[in-house]
């Protein structure tokens, strides 16, 4: 060798100074990522690969280390930073990643710091430093649901990050709104990466720490990987702040997919490698509503078990080290690479998990493309009002307080802190005995002590405050001048205000197991061909799911164990809620639209049923639904007196169970004969709890004396006997507390319920679908104005559904050309510094061209096909889920039945058939976690042009429409010892064989949706907007001060097409 005179052979000394563990040899080589990149750089024949090892770097003099011209350093634990950085400044050698900025690599403060430095976008944060432990500061507050520093107010739930970035204990906090307690992330131990603790609500104080906003990212989390700043590679695996379940392949290592980059996320990946001056870097990226946000830098990171990623590396690395040091030679990479082609062929990754199958085909010509399912909430406890108007002084002080001492402003009472001030002063109030038959106290104030009673029960039900159940309005009602305390003049003070309680509602134990077995089924059915295989169709971004719910606790409850059961997860469902349910109260809450109809409709229901009309159900035999008041029992008149004597005899038995226990507490003046139930350790359960049904006591969290209150509120709101009326609104009401008892107190053996719930489900079966119009042109007309807003999501969802799967059929006809030549268009970064200049120029428009976006428009992201062991993938599934009341199932129901009657459809048939029609008329009740599901399809053997290549299906179920009298079924006894009645399955609204075009469907509904361009565009979250801007100046001044940038390929032979950007529903 030395005496070889032609310097086109010598070698390039490559020096790896770097701890051994890292390059890691034996048996185990060809599986470490470092040894496979570094064998096939040295296949190339340029190089000469010098490995330091442990016994020179930490021992030797750095004079006796190897001398060479390229240098890999990186720090790990136990690594010589600092003679690393001696011997690097003695030899100067070409450095792939810089020593010195290695150090910011520790502390999360200075890398977020150096993020924004450079414009990459990182989540909204804040820095709380403390010098000793416990230490008080007074620019950090901490309350219920949120920390404040500085002034910067970060709502729950929030991620708190210990300063030392190679400290992994990350906690997230969750808002009491959502059941509370915290999540502990950390490194990966056997198959767990987090843990949630219920009880820990408040935040950790012995050392300093980043708070900074929680990103909800859908559960998937993605890290990047990059080679130089021209090149990156991703991967998506589950997040661990879902269930902390690590999922494993059978060889098992963690499972995770290659996915693409969007064009922003390729000049982010770019930035942080300037930045931080790391050629070789890794990093996570949180995509969040449409943009993304990076949330940590790891420094040298290369990915595992992909040999495709491995040539790709080697590759570029090569070219980085013949620039810098051998910018003479070609750097063109050979047609056929040097190495051995013969490697092990990766097998389809397989998930060990429940849930895991293999994927099969949806038929010969048809792909599911869409799934969109309406789904109202699970089995709940009665909701519950009491109003008392309030003179009490500590009361009317209470609605100053948090009114902002204004007399005639009304409060809301939610927070743990409100309610629990509340408490403290009811209790006050509440007198300590019940005045008896021989006390002379007015009957109003034996009423007023019995409903303060009330509030306080309410208020001490579940151990401890959660606003998601119990919430308080104090209207003032009345005000007197008094004289302000200084003397100068008269102020307003209220005298009386109306306090109204709302409570109840709650999703029970019956009602989590309901959502969750859905789920389940969900996965195992709705995806035709999949199998169980939809967890592999998710994990692999070719799943695009989103999942919707109104407001209501118990709506959001139910969508989160709908999704754990769905995405076979475990644990508790306050993380699974926060990282996967999006709230969406103008589009599944209220009935506001439409008050004034329903209003009509109610007036006219109760006409009938009080008159004891019978013409209603002589006309129209063959359709019976078309008429006035259809489902009415003909005899509704004469049942009315038989349900309200009926109430009256369950009232009264409660009544006496109600009078032993306030007798028992007013004895021992403790809490200790009902333990307290916590509603916290109940968000998890999918069972009865046994010890209280074995000690006699009604089911779940109500005490005897509410259950009380229950019935007698419905006993008087139900006939006023003063006036000899009856009110019909108060049927539901009835059948709702008889069901709920039946189902969940059956143990309790209260005489006469059983005939009540017959009598109160013949009425409730006639009232309830007539409340939302007593005819199909009132339906219609109601129906549409509550699901107008939804209708309109739900034709976004199909239309951007048709766009994309259009996109990529086109795309795969042209794939020869698209895919002509060698490069990796998806992930190799363009280059050229004259493109590089115009994409920086216009980066800043770029993103404020975003904002204005409609909410149906949003980044794709894909599984990348090249890197990705996938058999389909191209195959991708929308799934949107929405999860609301029984009132939007009726309306939504109402539209697509009757939208044919609407004057501009005249001569069209209905989008549903007349036997399912007449199903739907026998279907008296919509009941708990019943739906509705449209799957969209593609025939991908008939033009694009074609009608028929895109086709709807309808399904609905009745839900668990199965009575609790009902005992024949042997798994119907089965659940109803588990308080739990089984969900009925899918019913067709179509003829087997018919063919619903989505040109057919978006004519019918379109004139009851909301246009697209009436939804507003997508908030951007605060503190993210002024993370994008950046001038071209600066980045040009950066990527000047990257080394081998300025050797980069200016020609544009190599540079890739940017990927196409579909449209995308939210």
């Amino acid at each position: 060798m030395a005496g070889d005179a032609d310097g086109l052979k010598k070698k390039i000394t490559v020096g790896v100074c770097v701890m051994e563990k890292k390059v890691k040899c034996g048996s185990e080589a060809s599986s470490a990522p470092m040894l496979e990149i570094l064998e096939r750089l040295e296949a190339f024949g340029e190089f000469e690969i010098l490995y330091f090892g442990d016994k020179v770097i930490l021992e030797e003099p750095i004079e006796r280390w190897p001398i060479c011209e390229c240098l890999i350093a990186f720090h790990s634990t136990g690594y010589p930073l600092q003679r690393a950085e001696a011997y690097a400044a003695l030899r100067k050698p070409f450095l792939v990643n810089e020593l010195g900025q290695q150090r910011l690599l520790h502390d999360r403060r200075k890398v977020y710091e150096q993020l924004e430095m450079f414009g990459i976008p990182v989540p909204r944060y804040a820095l709380v430093n403390r010098d000793y432990p416990n230490q008080e500061l007074d620019y950090f507050i901490e309350e219920e649901d949120f920390v404040e520093v500085h002034g910067n107010r970060f709502w729950k739930p929030f991620v708190e990050k210990p300063v030392d970035g190679d400290n992994h204990s990350i906690m997230i906090y969750y808002p009491s709104s959502a059941g509370g307690g915290m999540k502990e992330l950390f490194r990966k131990v056997g198959n767990r990466s987090s843990e949630f603790h219920p009880e820990v609500r408040r935040v950790r104080r012995e050392g300093s720490y980043v708070y900074e906003e929680f990103m909800p990212t859908g559960g998937t989390d993605v890290k990047v990987y990059t080679v130089g700043p021209e090149y990156a590679h991703a991967e998506a695996r589950k997040s661990p702040v879902v269930d902390g379940v690590v999922m494993r392949n059978p060889d098992g290592k963690e499972v995770r997919y290659p996915v693409l980059l969007t064009p922003t996320e390729k000049q982010m990946a770019r930035e942080v490698c300037i930045a931080f001056r790391q050629a070789v870097c890794g990093f996570d990226l949180l995509r969040c509503e449409g943009r993304s946000y990076v949330c940590d830098v790891n420094g040298w990171s290369f990915v595992k078990n992909s040999y495709k990623y491995y040539d790709d590396a080697a590759c570029v690395l090569r070219k980085m080290f013949l620039d810098a040091k051998a910018p003479h030679l070609s750097s063109t990479i050979p047609p056929i690479l040097p190495w051995k082609v013969n490697e092990p062929v990766q097998q389809s990754e397989g998930l060990t998990r429940q849930g895991s199958g293999i994927i099969g085909t949806f038929g010969q010509s048809e792909e599911l493309r869409c799934v969109i399912a309406i789904v109202r909430h699970g089995d709940r406890t009665p909701k519950q009002k009491v109003k008392l108007k309030v003179t009490e002084e500590k009361l009317l002080n209470l609605m100053l307080k948090y009114n902002g001492g204004r007399p005639r402003a009304e409060t809301k009472l939610k927070s743990a802190v409100q309610l629990q001030d509340l408490l403290d002063a009811t209790r006050i109030l509440v007198p300590r005995s019940r005045p008896g038959r021989e006390s002379d106290s007015e009957a109003e104030d034996i009423e007023h002590a019995e409903k303060l009673r009330q509030v306080k029960a309410v208020l001490e039900e579940g151990g401890h405050f959660s606003g998601i159940y119990r919430k308080v309005q104090l209207k003032p009602l009345k005000w007197v001048k008094v004289p302000k305390a200084n003397g100068e003049g008269e102020e307003e003070r209220p005298t009386e205000a109306l306090m109204v309680l709302k409570y109840g509602g709650v999703l029970t134990h019956a009602g989590r197991k309901q959502a969750e077995e859905l789920g389940r089924y969900f996965r195992n059915n709705m995806y035709p061909g999949e199998g169980t295989g939809l967890l592999r169709l998710h994990s692999t971004y070719r799943h695009d799911l989103k999942i919707y719910s109104s407001d209501e606790g118990r709506v959001q409850m139910s969508a989160a164990a709908f999704a754990k059961g769905l995405l076979d997860l475990e644990g508790q469902l306050t993380p699974i809620l926060v990282s996967l349910v999006s709230k969406d109260s103008s589009m599944l809450d209220g009935l506001d639209n439409a008050s004034i109809e329903i209003k009509e409709a109610k007036a006219r229901l109760n006409e009938i049923i009080t008159s004891g009309m019978k013409s209603v159900h002589s006309s129209c035999p063959e359709k019976p639904w078309m008429v006035d008041g259809a489902g009415l029992p003909a005899n509704a008149s004469e049942l009315l007196p038989k349900l309200v004597n009926l109430t009256k005899k369950v009232t009264e038995q409660v009544r006496c169970l109600a009078m032993d226990e306030d007798e028992e507490l007013v004895e021992t003046s403790s809490y200790e004969v009902i333990p307290p139930y916590d509603q916290a350790k109940a968000l998890g359960k999918t069972n009865i709890d046994v010890d209280r049904i074995a000690a006699g006591l009604p089911c779940g969290s109500e005490g005897f004396l509410l259950m009380f209150a229950r019935w007698r509120k419905l006993e008087r709101d139900l006939y006023n006997e003063r006036k000899g009326r009856f009110d019909i609104t108060q049927i539901p009401d009835v059948y709702d507390s008889c069901k709920y008892d039946l189902l969940h107190n059956a143990h309790l053996n209260l005489e006469g319920l059983d005939e009540l719930f017959k009598v109160a489900q013949l009425l409730a079966d006639g009232v309830i679908p007539n409340e939302y119009g007593i005819n199909p042109r009132q339906k219609l007309k109601i129906g549409s104005k509550i699901a107008r807003r939804l209708m309109g999501k739900i034709l976004i969802d199909l239309r951007n559904t048709r766009e994309e799967a259009i996109s990529v059929a086109e795309l795969k006809c042209n794939q020869d050309i698209l895919n002509n030549g060698k490069e990796d268009g998806d992930f190799l970064l363009k280059s050229q510094s004259k493109t590089e200049s115009s994409r920086r120029t216009s980066f800043t428009s770029e993103m404020s061209m975003d904002q204005d976006e409609d909410d149906d428009k949003e980044i794709k992201y894909r599984l990348d096909p090249k890197y990705a062991n996938v058999k389909t993938p191209e195959r991708h599934v929308r799934t949107r889920l929405y999860f609301t009341s029984e009132s939007h199932i009726h309306s939504l129901m109402n539209v697509l039945r009757y939208c044919n009657l609407d004057e501009s459809l005249q001569g069209e048939n209905s989008l549903v058939c007349d036997n399912a029609l007449d199903r739907l008329h026998k279907t008296k009740e919509l009941d708990y976690m019943s739906y509705i599901v449209l799957r969209l399809f593609e025939n991908t053997e008939v033009a694009f042009e074609d009608p028929t290549r895109f086709r709807v299906e309808m399904t609905f179920s009745r839900g668990a429409d199965l009575s609790p009298l009902e005992r024949n079924d042997s798994e119907a006894a089965s659940l109803h010892q588990e308080h739990t009645l089984p969900i009925m399955g899918p019913e067709r609204l179509q003829e087997v064989g018919s063919c619903l075009t989505l040109e057919m469907m978006e004519k019918m509904v379109r004139p009851f949706a909301m246009p697209a361009e009436d939804f507003p565009p997508p908030t951007i979250p605060q503190g993210f907007t002024g993370y994008f801007s950046k001038s071209a100046a600066v980045l040009e001044r950066l990527v000047n001060l990257w080394p081998f940038h300025k050797h980069g390929n200016t020609n544009g032979t190599n540079s890739p097409k940017s990927p196409r950007n579909l449209p995308e529903s939210s």
